[in-house]
């Protein structure tokens, strides 16, 4: 797997890299996985390069678990309309934006092949077939605590991890995490200090994560919508986007990012000896 510097939002690919976006992720995908791995079997095997990840090929369930710790982006805008239902998932009355939830839930989406993923219960996941009811309470158990040890990571560091999604597949039969996890891509942080004061205030709570892209489009007019135009990423955005990526991989890893730029030879070139050595080490079939 190669991260490359794109970024996406509302299924949509935006027009312009982003500086290193391809190694931090990578790399703070890698970090988190290791980290994560006595909670859950995971894909990863080595990473040979800084946008390169070698893994177990997996057969994947066709939807995302996402868990919430709080009420924000769409559970928000869906609790902002008037529902207390998300994916079966019942709210409570009566809070804010940002607000703790009683407890951690689970609201699954499909994994659509084209399109926008789509919100779904787990009853109806069972009955269309999407997932048996066995591998469905395992990789819910397996999100459920992977989001506690992530909240864990998260609280050492000063942040918050108030939602986060998560993918898993089957490789041998065995269920494995897979692609990323507590990236920015994949998840929301807050910043925990200050946190109470600016929920008593009803201040918009400060984020470390890809959702102020989404915020800046909204702005902006555009969701990924038919005849929707995308607005301009002027340089000084781009460099915005860049530092606020780098920032988060240093408050979770615990050290300064050190871009590492690899010509194209030199990267395939670390592929195939880490390939001879996972294959003569029988990690690989």
């Amino acid at each position: 797997m190669i991260s490359s510097n794109r970024i996406s939002a509302f299924d949509v690919i935006l027009p312009r890299e982003i500086p290193y976006k391809g190694q931090i992720l990578n790399q703070l995908s890698a970090f988190m996985l290791e980290q994560t791995r006595p909670v859950c079997p995971n894909w990863l095997l080595d990473v040979p390069a800084p946008s390169v990840s070698i893994g177990k090929k997996c057969i994947p369930f066709k939807l995302e678990m996402v868990v919430r710790g709080h009420l924000v982006g769409h559970a928000w805008r869906t609790y902002q309309s008037g529902l207390r239902t998300l994916c079966g998932a019942t709210l409570p009355e009566g809070l804010k934006e940002y607000a703790p939830l009683p407890f951690p839930i689970i609201t699954p989406s499909t994994k659509a092949d084209a399109g926008h993923d789509e919100d779904i219960t787990p009853d109806d996941l069972i009955r269309k077939g999407i997932i048996s009811p066995d591998h469905w309470k395992t990789i819910s158990n397996f999100a459920l605590a992977l989001f506690e040890k992530g909240k864990e990571m998260a609280k050492e560091r000063g942040l918050i991890l108030a939602d986060t999604k998560y993918e898993f597949g089957l490789y041998q039969d065995d269920v494995l995490l897979m692609d990323e996890v507590h990236t920015p891509d994949s998840s929301r942080y807050f910043y925990a200090d200050g946190f109470e004061e600016r929920q008593s205030r009803e201040i918009k709570q400060q984020q470390l994560s890809k959702e102020f892209v989404r915020e800046w489009l909204m702005a902006n007019g555009f969701m990924g919508k038919a005849g929707q135009q995308l607005p301009e990423m002027t340089d000084a955005w781009v460099d915005q986007i860049s530092k606020k990526y780098i920032e988060l991989y240093e408050r979770m890893v615990g050290k300064k990012f050190v871009p590492e730029l690899l010509t194209p030879e030199d990267t395939q070139r670390r592929i195939e000896t880490s390939l001879g050595h996972l294959s003569s080490s029988t990690m690989l079939p």
